[in-house]
């Protein structure tokens, strides 16, 4: 039997998510196992997941996923490059999977690994350097850096699904994963895009702004209308805690976001300064974000800080798999996994306890911390009573 295994958010699972997965049935076989190493509650724009953790399992389960592990906070909301190792050791350390599959705009591994393999070379981080030296910002340097070796076919890297497809290539050769990859087009409207007439799927990130802005038209075809009312129920984002936020960050000092990840370059002192002013979230980002500094990097510093984290936080490598749900054929992987695994198998919150690792048990209290911050941005808060990662159990198809 093969096993798949996806790096993902799922934020929300949509109708595209379910076709890759059927599509992946019918490359490798009805029998084929897929295993997602599926972000926490929190996720790589530096934002709250809309739905949580849980909700997202049970919407995988139920459109053909077997078995999805949390990649934990401190790698899914990070940069690419960190999502992507983490992603892949994560799928690695299970045993079990073979293959890793993703989406890209290419639908073609060729130029992505002829891109991976450039930004491996000395001469490429030579030119890297210098375009950083010159102000660019890293993804701009990086860009320039890959199209004076590789010309044309460097562009694959501005597009979003491209450059992390690089990355998770590029993860495989440093950690020696012994997964094949695997790639197939994505089809869709591009991110943050309207629906288009003739394209089968929405982006995540429009379905995500119509439930949050409360628009009242239906997501059909994007989403059932089950799974429209579950996402609808009580939605989450970093917004509904504003105060929450900016009162955390008003408590730091320019030292503490100094210690926060990618921090460096004058960035701490700019949202020190700006985090004394702002009174909304999308007014601190715009007074930090410049040419060289993305929007996506603010986010995740300013979620980060809230969040109470710093970059001494991540260990160099995962310290468990925590399972989230398991269908029957999942429950089988499980079972390889007692013997196949390289980390230990977190199956029920119990397990956390008896971690004699103290990395592993200071992760899994941190990620407890980030569960609890998160139950804050909920859009119901208070009204109901939150998720709690030492009591919940995984979700069991």
């Amino acid at each position: 039997m093969r096993t798949i295994g996806i790096v993902t958010e799922y934020n929300p699972f949509h109708s595209g998510h379910s076709d890759q997965i059927q599509a992946l049935r019918e490359d490798f076989g009805l029998d084929c196992a897929v295993v997602c190493a599926m972000s926490g509650n929190w996720v790589q724009r530096g934002q709250a997941a809309l739905a949580d953790k849980w909700t997202r399992t049970t919407l995988a389960l139920s459109h053909g996923a077997d078995l999805v592990l949390e990649l934990p906070t401190l790698w899914a909301a990070s940069s690419a490059e960190t999502f992507a190792r983490g992603g892949v050791g994560l799928l690695a350390a299970t045993g079990v999977v073979d293959t890793l599959s993703f989406g890209s705009e290419a639908g073609d591994l060729e130029p992505l690994q002829k891109t991976a393999d450039c930004l491996h070379t000395p001469a490429w981080q030579e030119l890297l350097h210098q375009g950083l030296d010159q102000g660019l910002s890293f993804p701009a340097a990086r860009q320039q850096a890959a199209t004076a070796l590789l010309g044309p076919e460097a562009t694959c890297l501005s597009q979003p699904n491209n450059n992390l497809g690089v990355e998770y290539l590029l993860a495989i050769r440093s950690l020696g994963a012994n997964l094949t990859p695997h790639t197939m087009r994505r089809i869709g409207t591009g991110h943050d895009q309207a629906p288009q007439e003739g394209l089968a799927h929405a982006s995540a990130s429009w379905l995500r702004q119509q439930i949050l802005k409360e628009n009242p038209a239906s997501l059909s075809p994007y989403l059932s209308p089950q799974e429209e009312a579950l996402l609808r129920d009580d939605p989450a984002s970093l917004t509904f805690c504003t105060r929450g936020v900016l009162a955390r960050l008003r408590t730091m000092t320019e030292a503490d976001f100094a210690q926060l990840p990618d921090s460096g370059e004058g960035l701490s002192h700019r949202l020190y300064d700006a985090v004394q002013t702002a009174q909304d979230l999308d007014t601190l980002y715009a007074q930090v974000q410049t040419k060289r500094y993305p929007l996506s990097r603010i986010r995740r510093l300013v979620l980060w800080a809230f969040l109470g984290l710093t970059v001494q936080d991540r260990p160099d490598t995962l310290p468990y798999l925590r399972v989230l749900g398991f269908s029957p054929r999942g429950r089988i992987l499980l079972r390889q996994m007692k013997t196949s695994a390289s980390l230990p198998v977190l199956v029920k919150p119990a397990h956390a306890a008896r971690l004699k690792d103290p990395t592993a048990r200071k992760l899994f209290d941190l990620e407890a911390r980030c569960t609890a911050l998160y139950d804050l941005c909920r859009k119901n808060f208070g009204q109901k009573a939150g998720r709690n990662e030492y009591t919940e159990t995984p979700i069991r198809l």
